[in-house]
Protein backbone atom coordinates (compact mmCIF):
# COMPACT_ATOMS: atom_id res chain seq x y z
CA UNK A 1 0.00 0.00 0.00
CA UNK A 2 1.34 3.97 -0.81
CA UNK A 3 2.37 5.66 1.91
CA UNK A 4 0.80 9.59 2.95
CA UNK A 5 3.90 11.71 3.19
CA UNK A 6 2.40 15.20 5.28
CA UNK A 7 3.59 18.25 6.08
CA UNK A 8 2.04 19.47 9.37
CA UNK A 9 2.40 23.36 9.38
CA UNK A 10 1.42 26.38 11.49
CA UNK A 11 1.93 25.10 14.90
CA UNK A 12 4.65 23.78 16.04
CA UNK A 13 4.19 19.94 18.12
CA UNK A 14 0.79 19.71 16.29
CA UNK A 15 1.53 16.16 14.55
CA UNK A 16 2.31 14.47 18.18
CA UNK A 17 -1.40 14.37 18.38
CA UNK A 18 -1.65 12.43 14.91
CA UNK A 19 0.87 10.38 15.23
CA UNK A 20 4.11 8.47 16.75
CA UNK A 21 7.43 10.53 16.73
CA UNK A 22 10.44 8.85 15.01
CA UNK A 23 13.26 10.85 13.94
CA UNK A 24 13.94 14.01 15.44
CA UNK A 25 16.78 16.41 13.60
CA UNK A 26 15.70 19.92 11.69
CA UNK A 27 12.89 18.00 10.87
CA UNK A 28 10.61 15.90 12.91
CA UNK A 29 8.95 12.57 11.46
CA UNK A 30 5.95 11.11 12.55
CA UNK A 31 4.68 7.64 11.94
CA UNK A 32 0.95 6.75 11.71
CA UNK A 33 0.08 2.88 11.07
CA UNK A 34 -3.23 0.81 10.66
CA UNK A 35 -2.37 -2.99 8.80
CA UNK A 36 -0.80 -1.95 5.66
CA UNK A 37 -2.07 1.88 5.60
CA UNK A 38 0.66 4.48 6.37
CA UNK A 39 1.53 7.50 6.72
CA UNK A 40 4.26 9.54 7.33
CA UNK A 41 3.75 13.64 9.50
CA UNK A 42 7.01 15.95 9.24
CA UNK A 43 7.43 18.73 11.23
CA UNK A 44 9.62 21.60 10.78
CA UNK A 45 12.18 22.67 13.45
CA UNK A 46 13.53 26.17 14.38
CA UNK A 47 11.38 27.76 12.18
CA UNK A 48 11.06 30.67 11.58
CA UNK A 49 14.60 31.49 12.66
CA UNK A 50 15.75 28.99 9.94
CA UNK A 51 13.53 28.73 6.52
CA UNK A 52 15.82 24.86 5.14
CA UNK A 53 13.59 22.99 8.17
CA UNK A 54 10.41 24.40 6.14
CA UNK A 55 11.76 23.98 2.83
CA UNK A 56 12.79 20.13 3.81
CA UNK A 57 9.58 19.17 5.49
CA UNK A 58 7.29 20.60 1.98
CA UNK A 59 9.67 18.86 -0.68
CA UNK A 60 8.90 15.34 1.22
CA UNK A 61 5.11 16.19 0.97
CA UNK A 62 2.18 15.06 -0.69
CA UNK A 63 -0.39 16.48 1.55
CA UNK A 64 0.08 19.46 3.83
CA UNK A 65 -2.21 20.39 6.71
CA UNK A 66 -2.07 24.02 7.62
CA UNK A 67 -3.29 25.29 11.14
CA UNK A 68 -3.93 28.57 11.02
CA UNK A 69 -3.67 30.09 14.48
CA UNK A 70 -2.88 34.27 13.41
CA UNK A 71 -2.78 36.19 10.34
CA UNK A 72 1.27 36.56 10.37
CA UNK A 73 4.68 37.00 8.43
CA UNK A 74 4.93 33.23 8.38
CA UNK A 75 1.80 32.13 7.83
CA UNK A 76 2.29 33.82 4.57
CA UNK A 77 5.54 32.61 4.30
CA UNK A 78 4.00 28.76 4.80
CA UNK A 79 1.53 29.57 2.02
CA UNK A 80 4.34 31.06 -0.60
CA UNK A 81 6.77 28.12 0.46
CA UNK A 82 3.50 25.05 -0.08
CA UNK A 83 2.85 26.93 -2.88
CA UNK A 84 6.22 27.03 -4.76
CA UNK A 85 6.73 22.96 -3.91
CA UNK A 86 3.73 22.66 -5.67
CA UNK A 87 1.59 20.52 -2.58
CA UNK A 88 -1.38 20.32 -4.59
CA UNK A 89 -3.63 18.71 -1.93
CA UNK A 90 -4.09 19.41 1.99
CA UNK A 91 -6.20 21.08 4.66
CA UNK A 92 -6.58 24.01 6.34
CA UNK A 93 -7.54 24.32 10.11
CA UNK A 94 -8.60 27.87 11.34
CA UNK A 95 -8.18 28.27 14.88
CA UNK A 96 -8.18 31.59 17.22
CA UNK A 97 -11.60 32.37 15.60
CA UNK A 98 -9.79 33.39 12.23
CA UNK A 99 -12.58 32.61 9.33
CA UNK A 100 -12.15 32.19 5.90
CA UNK A 101 -12.83 35.59 4.84
CA UNK A 102 -9.47 36.93 6.33
CA UNK A 103 -7.38 34.05 4.54
CA UNK A 104 -9.21 34.05 1.30
CA UNK A 105 -6.91 36.93 -0.02
CA UNK A 106 -3.86 35.63 1.67
CA UNK A 107 -4.26 32.19 -0.78
CA UNK A 108 -6.34 33.30 -3.66
CA UNK A 109 -3.95 31.80 -6.53
CA UNK A 110 -2.06 29.14 -4.60
CA UNK A 111 -2.43 25.63 -3.93
CA UNK A 112 -4.26 26.27 -1.04
CA UNK A 113 -6.94 28.16 -2.48
CA UNK A 114 -8.15 23.75 -3.26
CA UNK A 115 -7.45 22.44 0.00
CA UNK A 116 -10.27 21.48 2.00
CA UNK A 117 -10.82 23.02 5.43
CA UNK A 118 -10.76 20.65 8.78
CA UNK A 119 -11.64 20.11 12.35
CA UNK A 120 -9.72 20.78 14.79
CA UNK A 121 -9.50 17.35 16.00
CA UNK A 122 -6.53 15.11 15.84
CA UNK A 123 -9.10 11.79 16.20
CA UNK A 124 -10.41 13.38 12.57
CA UNK A 125 -7.28 13.76 11.08
CA UNK A 126 -5.83 10.81 11.71
CA UNK A 127 -8.49 8.50 10.34
CA UNK A 128 -8.83 10.80 7.18
CA UNK A 129 -5.01 10.61 6.73
CA UNK A 130 -5.56 6.66 7.14
CA UNK A 131 -8.08 6.99 4.37
CA UNK A 132 -6.32 9.24 2.48
CA UNK A 133 -3.45 6.49 2.16
CA UNK A 134 -6.03 3.68 1.38
CA UNK A 135 -7.37 6.21 -1.48
CA UNK A 136 -3.61 7.06 -3.35
CA UNK A 137 -3.38 5.46 -6.67
CA UNK A 138 -2.23 1.83 -6.34
CA UNK A 139 -0.65 1.55 -10.00
CA UNK A 140 2.75 1.82 -9.24
CA UNK A 141 5.70 3.08 -11.36
CA UNK A 142 7.90 0.25 -12.51
CA UNK A 143 10.44 2.53 -13.97
CA UNK A 144 14.46 3.61 -12.60
CA UNK A 145 14.22 4.14 -8.72
CA UNK A 146 15.62 7.11 -7.51
CA UNK A 147 15.81 7.93 -3.95
CA UNK A 148 16.63 11.68 -1.99
CA UNK A 149 18.61 10.85 1.28
CA UNK A 150 17.63 13.03 4.34
CA UNK A 151 19.48 10.99 7.60
CA UNK A 152 22.06 8.72 6.91
CA UNK A 153 24.07 7.04 10.09
CA UNK A 154 26.30 3.71 10.96
CA UNK A 155 24.13 1.01 12.73
CA UNK A 156 26.20 -1.37 14.79
CA UNK A 157 25.88 -4.96 12.94
CA UNK A 158 23.95 -3.64 9.84
CA UNK A 159 26.39 -0.79 8.43
CA UNK A 160 25.71 1.63 6.48
CA UNK A 161 21.81 2.52 6.59
CA UNK A 162 19.87 5.74 4.85
CA UNK A 163 16.31 6.58 5.14
CA UNK A 164 14.70 8.67 2.79
CA UNK A 165 12.09 9.05 0.19
CA UNK A 166 11.62 7.08 -3.37
CA UNK A 167 10.91 10.28 -5.59
CA UNK A 168 10.37 7.96 -8.59
CA UNK A 169 10.27 4.55 -9.86
CA UNK A 170 11.39 1.25 -8.04
CA UNK A 171 13.87 0.27 -6.78
CA UNK A 172 14.30 -3.20 -4.93
CA UNK A 173 17.29 -5.50 -3.07
CA UNK A 174 20.04 -5.84 -4.66
CA UNK A 175 20.38 -3.18 -6.83
CA UNK A 176 23.06 -1.70 -7.69
CA UNK A 177 22.78 2.21 -6.60
CA UNK A 178 24.70 4.99 -7.94
CA UNK A 179 25.62 7.45 -5.72
CA UNK A 180 24.94 11.42 -6.72
CA UNK A 181 26.55 13.59 -6.85
CA UNK A 182 29.74 11.51 -5.97
CA UNK A 183 28.96 9.16 -8.67
CA UNK A 184 29.86 6.48 -6.35
CA UNK A 185 27.82 3.01 -6.29
CA UNK A 186 26.49 1.09 -3.52
CA UNK A 187 24.56 -2.03 -3.06
CA UNK A 188 21.08 -2.55 -1.78
CA UNK A 189 21.45 -5.23 0.97
CA UNK A 190 17.30 -4.93 2.49
CA UNK A 191 14.81 -2.26 2.48
CA UNK A 192 12.35 -1.61 5.46
CA UNK A 193 9.36 0.31 5.19
CA UNK A 194 7.70 1.52 8.52
CA UNK A 195 10.10 -1.10 10.17
CA UNK A 196 8.54 -4.30 7.92
CA UNK A 197 11.18 -5.78 5.90
CA UNK A 198 10.13 -5.58 1.88
CA UNK A 199 11.31 -6.78 -1.12
CA UNK A 200 11.36 -3.33 -3.11
CA UNK A 201 9.72 0.47 -2.76
CA UNK A 202 8.12 2.69 -4.90
CA UNK A 203 7.38 6.67 -5.68
CA UNK A 204 6.38 8.07 -2.53
CA UNK A 205 7.29 5.07 0.04
CA UNK A 206 9.01 6.08 2.94
CA UNK A 207 12.58 4.14 3.02
CA UNK A 208 15.12 2.37 5.56
CA UNK A 209 17.52 1.17 3.73
CA UNK A 210 21.05 -1.01 4.65
CA UNK A 211 23.40 -0.16 2.03
CA UNK A 212 26.82 -2.27 1.08
CA UNK A 213 30.03 -0.61 -0.45
CA UNK A 214 29.57 2.69 1.15
CA UNK A 215 29.96 4.39 4.41
CA UNK A 216 27.59 6.69 5.96
CA UNK A 217 30.73 9.14 6.04
CA UNK A 218 30.53 9.16 2.23
CA UNK A 219 27.26 10.39 2.22
CA UNK A 220 25.50 13.81 3.52
CA UNK A 221 21.64 14.95 2.87
CA UNK A 222 20.41 15.68 -0.27
CA UNK A 223 22.46 12.67 -1.67
CA UNK A 224 20.67 10.87 -4.25
CA UNK A 225 20.45 6.68 -5.14
CA UNK A 226 19.49 5.92 -8.50
CA UNK A 227 19.01 3.27 -11.21
CA UNK A 228 18.24 5.83 -13.68
CA UNK A 229 20.28 6.66 -16.18
CA UNK A 230 18.48 10.37 -16.69
CA UNK A 231 19.36 11.52 -13.25
CA UNK A 232 21.49 14.58 -13.91
CA UNK A 233 24.04 16.92 -11.53
CA UNK A 234 24.89 20.46 -12.93
CA UNK A 235 25.92 23.91 -11.20
CA UNK A 236 24.79 25.85 -13.44
CA UNK A 237 21.06 26.73 -14.22
CA UNK A 238 18.97 29.12 -16.97
CA UNK A 239 15.99 29.74 -17.60
CA UNK A 240 12.72 31.74 -16.82
CA UNK A 241 12.34 32.36 -13.48
CA UNK A 242 8.61 32.49 -11.67
CA UNK A 243 8.85 35.26 -9.03
CA UNK A 244 6.08 34.67 -6.34
CA UNK A 245 3.70 37.95 -6.39
CA UNK A 246 4.45 39.42 -3.13
CA UNK A 247 8.23 39.60 -3.60
CA UNK A 248 9.00 43.04 -3.04
CA UNK A 249 12.07 43.91 -5.83
CA UNK A 250 13.47 42.79 -9.07
CA UNK A 251 16.13 40.00 -8.48
CA UNK A 252 19.50 41.66 -9.37
CA UNK A 253 23.07 39.71 -10.66
CA UNK A 254 24.98 39.05 -7.52
CA UNK A 255 22.01 38.64 -5.05
CA UNK A 256 23.04 34.95 -2.76
CA UNK A 257 20.25 32.64 -3.37
CA UNK A 258 19.85 28.95 -1.76
CA UNK A 259 18.20 26.83 -4.21
CA UNK A 260 16.19 23.83 -2.98
CA UNK A 261 15.15 20.39 -4.51
CA UNK A 262 13.87 17.24 -2.80
CA UNK A 263 16.45 17.04 0.13
CA UNK A 264 19.21 19.93 -1.34
CA UNK A 265 19.73 23.37 -0.56
CA UNK A 266 22.61 24.87 -1.70
CA UNK A 267 24.02 28.18 -1.87
CA UNK A 268 25.12 30.31 -4.99
CA UNK A 269 24.12 33.28 -7.08
CA UNK A 270 22.58 34.86 -9.60
CA UNK A 271 24.87 36.00 -12.23
CA UNK A 272 22.54 37.77 -14.55
CA UNK A 273 19.28 38.55 -15.56
CA UNK A 274 17.14 39.87 -18.42
CA UNK A 275 13.67 40.71 -19.87
CA UNK A 276 10.95 43.42 -18.93
CA UNK A 277 8.56 41.46 -16.55
CA UNK A 278 10.33 40.99 -13.27
CA UNK A 279 7.75 38.46 -11.87
CA UNK A 280 9.25 36.22 -15.10
CA UNK A 281 12.65 37.43 -15.67
CA UNK A 282 15.54 34.94 -17.46
CA UNK A 283 18.21 34.54 -14.98
CA UNK A 284 21.12 32.64 -14.65
CA UNK A 285 22.33 30.80 -11.15
CA UNK A 286 25.71 29.22 -10.28
CA UNK A 287 25.75 27.06 -7.20
CA UNK A 288 28.35 26.46 -5.04
CA UNK A 289 28.08 22.74 -5.69
CA UNK A 290 26.33 20.75 -7.99
CA UNK A 291 22.74 19.59 -7.88
CA UNK A 292 21.05 16.42 -8.38
CA UNK A 293 18.33 16.77 -10.39
CA UNK A 294 15.79 15.50 -13.61
CA UNK A 295 15.37 17.52 -16.38
CA UNK A 296 12.22 19.51 -15.88
CA UNK A 297 12.39 19.65 -12.38
CA UNK A 298 10.97 22.24 -10.23
CA UNK A 299 13.37 24.06 -7.45
CA UNK A 300 12.72 27.02 -5.11
CA UNK A 301 14.67 30.01 -4.82
CA UNK A 302 14.72 31.43 -1.64
CA UNK A 303 16.62 34.52 -0.46
CA UNK A 304 17.39 34.23 3.52
CA UNK A 305 18.54 37.69 3.75
CA UNK A 306 15.60 39.28 3.00
CA UNK A 307 13.63 39.50 5.59
CA UNK A 308 10.16 38.42 6.65
CA UNK A 309 9.57 36.98 2.88
CA UNK A 310 12.48 35.24 1.89
CA UNK A 311 10.68 32.60 -0.58
CA UNK A 312 11.34 34.20 -4.12
CA UNK A 313 9.76 32.08 -6.55
CA UNK A 314 10.91 28.60 -8.78
CA UNK A 315 12.58 27.88 -11.76
CA UNK A 316 12.87 24.67 -14.18
CA UNK A 317 16.07 22.87 -14.09
CA UNK A 318 17.27 22.24 -17.44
Amino acid sequence: MPNLNVAVLGCAGYAKTIGKEGTRSDIILYNLKKGEDTVTLIEPLRYPEKLAPLFYTVSMADYAIIVVDGITAEFGEIVLMTDCAGVKSGCIILRNYIDRSQIAPLIKGTVLENYEYSEDDPIILRESLLDKAVSLETVKDDGPGTVSIDHHFNVKGIGTVILGTVMRGKIKVHDSLTVLPDEKIAQLRSIQKHDDDCPDAHTGDRVGLALKNISADDLDRGFVLTTDDGVRCKDIFSGEASVVKYWPTPLEPGMVIHLGHWMQYLSGKIESVSGDDPKKPEITLKLDKDMVYLPGDRAVIHHLDAGKLRVVGTISLN
